[in-house]
């Protein structure tokens, strides 16, 4: 295979992961959850799969396309609603390229955790500062973050089970 027929299928697998994920997005936000600021954020393990398989500016191409476009299709864009969204997403990348670069390899449940957690704490920061314009959210960030132990190791192990499968179809191509 060509590099130029290498890069195409990247770029190709990359934008299904964004597709993704922009679907998962827009299920979450019709589906009904558990409370208020609560989600799964089973977009976020398309991100991860990207981060695995391609690295962090995938999962960044992914994360934005994800949220830009989301947002854009709810009708949230420019919105606090989507102010929120876009510091989480950024908190999180931020957390995924420190995990990135750090010497200790962390696989998909650690890095997964690590960017529930600075997702929520971005979130919850921006919140204060754009949206509440009171230090009194942060009482409840303790919850928020709990809340995020529980769906980042939910969706770093999604993410190993979607890895596992990948690699498992890809052997399959390369042995034809």
């Amino acid at each position: 295979m060509s590099e130029a027929s290498k890069g195409l299928r990247r770029d190709l697998l990359v934008a299904y992961l964004a597709a993704a994920a922009l679907a998962a997005h827009l299920l979450e936000a019709v589906a009904p959850g558990p409370g208020p600021w609560f989600k799964p954020g089973l977009a976020n393990v398309f991100a991860l799969v990207a981060f695995f398989r391609f690295g962090w500016r995938a999962a960044v191409s992914v994360t934005l396309i994800r949220v830009v476009a989301g947002s854009m299709v709810l009708g949230t864009l420019f919105s606090p609603t989507f102010l929120l969204s876009f510091c989480g997403a950024v908190g999180a990348m931020a957390a995924m390229g420190l995990a990135d670069m750090s010497p200790a390899r962390l696989g998909p449940v650690g890095v997964s955790l690590l960017a529930a957690l600075a997702h929520m704490l971005a979130q919850t920061v921006a919140a204060w500062l754009l949206v509440i314009g009171h230090a009194g959210i942060l009482t409840a960030l303790p919850w928020f973050l709990a809340g995020s132990w529980i769906t980042g190791i939910m969706n770093g192990l999604l993410t190993f089970l979607l890895l596992e499968r990948f690699d498992r179809h890809q052997r399959l191509l390369d042995g034809m």
